[in-house]
């Protein structure tokens, strides 16, 4: 395919230290570097950008001796593979020697370096990251990107299958910038190929999954193309679980001004706290993320619109306001007739107030050991449930002689 040109939309951004002086140092002295990849992809779609990648035809070698003649820090992120992350004023850039694959096998690369943009661009996995953008502010596209960008389509570059077999992660990379970007339905040859390659997704780590699998059910179109992923037989084997998928519709109706990744996990695939185990297990989720879900699937206490306000103030009480917030969210979408408007917003308008008692209150009275832990445990509960009254001293008297009487 012949190159393609345009012009990035907006190239001030170019211009800005330090981006510009590594990309000055790069770009001299018979070398070439450009920014690619997403950045390129979100600049020409006039997306906010996040960390910006550079290719350069320089060797790890030379990146690092350009690197320290300009007083920068060099780290040997990814040496084997050519990359150099190059620190400059404490923002971090990853530069990468232009590099073709000699060997593959579905989750790393051995690779040879190469001074050929269109080689190494079509190495990569979608045309849509295989832009390179120049200092000037041209695009370069050796294929098909801009095309695709300009029609809102997401395809593998070459031979889809080929390409998955590469890293098999790029399954998942395809149906996720299919989510976020694509307009129209998934390519064709690129779905057949992940299908038919659905094999080597066992061999992904549970982090590789969780952080494509995250990004995904974020996107716009994550709904419908988590629907086609499970139709297709690809999201139980590395999920292990029946997907809810008219759950998640419903539930990315009502979230889609505040996508939250996790609360979308568990509205497609969390029944019940054994679930929450099992993706933590399968997914490789952090203690806190495993430790919302476990809350989310809690059943006590009971929440619900019958039950009144002053329930769901006692709820919102023990359960504090993340976990109450989650599981209300969660359980307005399962409602039939129910209003959930009331629970929802109840953090908005109450803030549950501070145990007034300590055990220095019940010492004062003679209890001590185990049973001043009881007694003021059995405290706070009755003052919870007496509606938060703040005179708290006949609580304690009322526990008291009931200590006294057991």
């Amino acid at each position: 395919m012949s190159e393609a040109t345009a012009r990035v939309p907006d190239a001030g951004w170019l211009r800005e230290t330090p981006l510009a002086a590594l990309l000055a140092a790069l770009d001299s002295d018979g070398e070439e570097a450009r920014v690619n990849g997403g950045a390129v992809r979100d600049a020409m779609l006039g997306l906010a950008r996040g960390d910006i990648d550079i290719a350069t035809t320089a060797v790890p070698e030379t990146v690092i001796a350009r690197a320290k003649a300009n007083g920068w820090k060099p780290v040997p992120t990814g040496i084997e593979h050519g990359t150099v992350t190059v620190v400059i004023e404490g923002k971090p850039f990853e530069v990468t020697t232009l590099r073709r694959d000699v060997e593959t096998d579905g989750r790393r690369a051995v690779v040879s370096f190469t001074r050929d943009w269109a080689q190494d661009a079509r190495r990569r996995d979608l045309t849509i990251n295989g832009l390179t953008l120049d200092g000037d502010g041209i695009v370069h596209d050796h294929v098909g990107g801009l095309e695709d960008l300009a029609a809102g389509r997401v395809r593998f570059i070459g031979d889809a299958r080929e390409r998955i077999r590469e890293d098999y992660l790029r399954t998942l990379r395809f149906f996720r910038f299919h989510a976020r970007f694509a307009r129209g339905p998934l390519d064709e040859a690129g779905f057949a190929a992940t299908i038919a390659e659905r094999d080597g997704l066992l061999r992904l780590s549970g982090e590789r999954v969780r952080a494509e699998l995250l990004k995904l059910l974020v996107a716009p179109r994550a709904a419908e193309t988590v629907a086609a992923m499970a139709q297709a037989g690809l999201l139980a084997p590395l999920t292990g679980g029946a997907p809810r998928l008219s759950r998640l519709a419903r539930f990315v109706d009502r979230d889609a001004d505040r996508p939250d990744a996790l609360l979308r996990l568990a509205a497609l695939l969390q029944f019940t706290s054994e679930d929450a185990a099992r993706l933590k297990a399968r997914l490789r989720l952090s203690n806190v993320e495993s430790k919302r879900l476990e809350a989310i699937a809690d059943v006590t206490p009971a929440l619900s619109p019958a039950d009144g306000e002053d329930a769901a103030r006692r709820a919102l009480y023990w359960l504090g306001e993340s976990a109450y917030r989650d599981r209300a969210r969660l359980a307005a979408v399962d409602a039939r007739d129910e209003d959930w408007s009331a629970l929802i917003t109840l953090p908005d308008r109450w803030t549950p107030p501070t145990f007034p008692l300590t055990a220095a209150d019940f010492k004062a009275r003679g209890l001590e050991g185990p049973a001043l832990g009881r007694a003021l445990k059995a405290a706070e509960a009755a003052w919870v449930e007496a509606g938060f009254p703040e005179d708290a001293a006949r609580i304690v008297e009322a526990i008291l002689e009931n200590t006294r009487k057991s």
